[in-house]
C-alpha cells in the first residue's frame, strides 16, 4: 500500500495506478487532485487538450472504481433527473450550480497552465457534467467536488453524502477495489479511441 503524499503531482505510480483502475493507459494526466486516505489516486485533472490534439473539456472524473461504482448506482436510480428539475425550480441551488461551473472553468484555465498549453477555443465556457443549467454526469461533478473541496460543487457534495454508506473520506477500500498485481494496461480500447480509428480507418 502506498504512503499517503499530499502533492498533486502526479508520480509514475500514480499514473500506473490510475491506468488500473481506468482499465486503460491513462492520458494526460496533469494533477492528482484528490487521494484516498492511503495516498491512492480517487480523481484525475487531464489537460483541456489531449497530446493527440482533441479538446477535452472534462478536467475532473473520478478514477477509484469504488467511488465510480457508487455515482453509477445514484445515475441509475434517477437522480440526475430529479437535480435537473431542481434547478428549474430553486433559485439558491441554481446559482450555486452555475458558480460552480465558472470554478470549473478557472480550475480548468489554472490546470491548462500548469500544462504548458495555448487556449483551448474549441471548449471556451463550456466546463462539465451539464453545469451551468442541468446535471448529465454525477461522476464529473463529484471529481470536481473532491478536487476543489466542500462548498464549491453543491450537487457533487450531495453526491458524495448519497454515496457515503459506500464510501467516505475516512474509508479506504483500495485493497479490494481493483486489481494490484495485474499488469498496467498498455493499449487504449477505450469507445473514444476505438470511434476515432474506425473513423481513420473508414
Amino acid at each position: 500500500m502506498n504512503s499517503a503524499p499530499t502533492t498533486r503531482v502526479p508520480r509514475p505510480e500514480d499514473l500506473s495506478t490510475l491506468s488500473l483502475q481506468l482499465g486503460r493507459p491513462v492520458r494526460d494526466v496533469v494533477e492528482i487532485p484528490a487521494r484516498c486516505r492511503c495516498g491512492n489516486p480517487l480523481a484525475a485533472a487531464t489537460a483541456p487538450r489531449l497530446s493527440s490534439g482533441i479538446p477535452f473539456p472534462t478536467t475532473f472524473y473520478l478514477t477509484h472504481p469504488t467511488l465510480t461504482a457508487a455515482v453509477s448506482r445514484v445515475e441509475a436510480a434517477g437522480v440526475m433527473a430529479e437535480m435537473s428539475q431542481r434547478l428549474q425550480h430553486d433559485d439558491a441551488l441554481a446559482a450555486a450550480h452555475t458558480r460552480a461551473h465558472h470554478n470549473y472553468l478557472a480550475e480548468r484555465e489554472r490546470i491548462r497552465e500548469l500544462a504548458g498549453l495555448a487556449a483551448v477555443d474549441e471548449i471556451a465556457g463550456v466546463s462539465a457534467g451539464g453545469m451551468p443549467d442541468r446535471v448529465k454526469c454525477l461522476h464529473a461533478l463529484t471529481g470536481h467536488a473532491l478536487a476543489v473541496g466542500p462548498g464549491v460543487n453543491v450537487l457533487g457534495d450531495e453526491t458524495l453524502q448519497r454515496i457515503s454508506d459506500e464510501w467516505t473520506p475516512q474509508m479506504c477500500t483500495c485493497e479490494s477495489a481493483w486489481d494490484h498485481t495485474a499488469e498496467v494496461p498498455s493499449q487504449d480500447l477505450s469507445r473514444h479511441v476505438r470511434r476515432l480509428q474506425n473513423k481513420e480507418a473508414s
